[in-house]
């Protein structure tokens, strides 16, 4: 008998990983315009950078909390789709603060409920990809999915946020989160997504379960050195996916040491084409690595964007750079699609299914931490010496002790 050909390309997922796919989907187009434009929304009523910027970092503060106490219940087999709708419902409330704010504290009171729903809904959204798929369906394919969904969602999302923006109606990319966090719960309503957890450990108090969770850590178990080494090496990568917002357009703005300055309209023609180029690669890529192992997508993900820091700090060298500068974009992009969707697949394979919860916490974690020191530091090092020239050397040189960090992950 031959083997059954699905109908369509998406009839090869599963129902639930379908359904899981597409709330990622309309979150990140919600998002997208939130996370790209609001500071742009309340630089226009006068808020300086620096209260900006404690808004944004409030939110880190917030969403670092929510992720670790979203990871405790996680680990306690609770309904997955839960916290996502907690999420969602936290968001619809931001959104309806921030369109209403017109001062600096109701700005913040909406970043302190975004960054508390975004440390609810990452670890929970992530734990979701593992337990959709039935059958003993690629995780790894699975993972490329779901990002693919997010690049998908966040283009869309800043390209309507955008298009308000240029109407005059910016404060529009309010409105629609809060009706993308309605289709979202719409989907999920009756989704159950929990994990198979032994009786024994969801009885445990949320006091024992972290200090087994820490006795655990002090016995220097291999998946503890695996999930330390991952977390670490995720740090670099998710630092360059910050710097991608905030350190390249600043760097093009201000020229490198040779390359001309570039207009604020062209460096954002560049951002954009840096977004469309994770959105192009993002699924060819993830279901190329599905059939390699975590080890060789970790290297290859590490090679590319080391490379693709070098190249852009030797575009600041020559008058033409700016060609170097587009090139750069291509490993630097193939680097992120090859690692986002890894990564996570790893901490899934790594981490005991008892710890799985606390551990994604930690690892979206990575991202908030990147999201504060990266843009401070590019900050920095671009308005000492003038240019990005030395910001990305230093990336590159730090992609060489991160590629030696990656020994036998999979």
């Amino acid at each position: 008998m031959s083997k059954k050909i699905p109908q369509k390309w998406w009839d090869q997922f599963p129902k639930k990983l379908q359904v899981v796919s597409q709330a990622r989907l309309w979150a990140s187009i919600g998002a997208g315009g939130v996370l790209y434009l609001s500071p742009l929304v309340f630089n226009g009523l006068g808020l300086s950078p620096t209260e900006i910027g404690i808004g944004i970092t409030c939110a880190a503060l917030a969403g670092t909390i929510s992720r670790f106490i979203t990871g405790i219940f996680l680990d306690k087999g609770i309904n997955c789709s839960t916290p996502i709708k907690i999420a969602a419902l936290l968001v619809v409330l931001a959104d309806i603060n921030l369109l209403l704010s017109q001062d600096f504290n109701s700005y913040v009171q909406g970043q302190i409920l975004l960054g508390t729903s975004a440390g609810i809904y990452w670890p929970s959204v992530e734990m979701t990809i593992p337990i959709s798929c039935e059958d003993r369906f690629s995780t790894s394919k699975a993972f490329a999915l779901a990002r693919s969904a997010d690049a998908l969602g966040i283009s869309i999302g800043a390209l309507i946020g955008t298009i308000a923006s240029s109407l005059g109606a910016i404060r529009l990319i309010y409105v629609i989160d809060i009706i993308c966090m309605l289709i979202l719960l719409k989907l999920l309503r009756y989704e159950k997504l929990s994990q198979v957890i032994e009786k024994s450990e969801v009885k445990k108090s949320t006091i024992q379960r972290f200090l087994k969770f820490k006795s655990t850590l002090n016995t220097n178990n291999v998946w503890v050195n695996k999930l330390i080494r991952l977390l670490i090496l995720s740090l670099f990568c998710t630092g360059m996916l910050s710097l991608l917002q905030s350190g390249l357009p600043l760097d093009l703005v201000k020229g490198g040491i040779n390359r001309p300055e570039l207009q604020e309209t062209l460096s954002g023609l560049i951002i954009a084409i840096q977004l469309i180029l994770l959105l192009i690669f993002q699924w060819p890529i993830g279901n190329w690595l599905s059939h390699k192992n975590l080890e060789f997508s970790l290297k290859l993900s590490i090679i590319c964007l080391g490379l693709g820091c070098l190249t852009l700090s030797i575009s600041s060298i020559f008058t033409n750079g700016l060609y170097l500068a587009l090139l750069s974009l291509i490993p630097i992009a193939i680097g992120l699609t090859a690692f986002l969707p890894t990564a996570t697949e790893a901490i899934i394979k790594i981490v005991p299914l008892s710890n799985r919860g606390i551990a994604m916490a930690m690892y979206s974690q990575v991202f908030g931490i990147s999201a504060l020191i990266s843009p401070l530091i590019s900050g920095i090092i671009i308005e000492s010496y003038g240019s990005g020239y030395l910001l990305w050397l230093i990336m590159f040189i730090i992609s060489i002790p991160a590629f030696l960090l990656i020994k036998r992950m999979n």
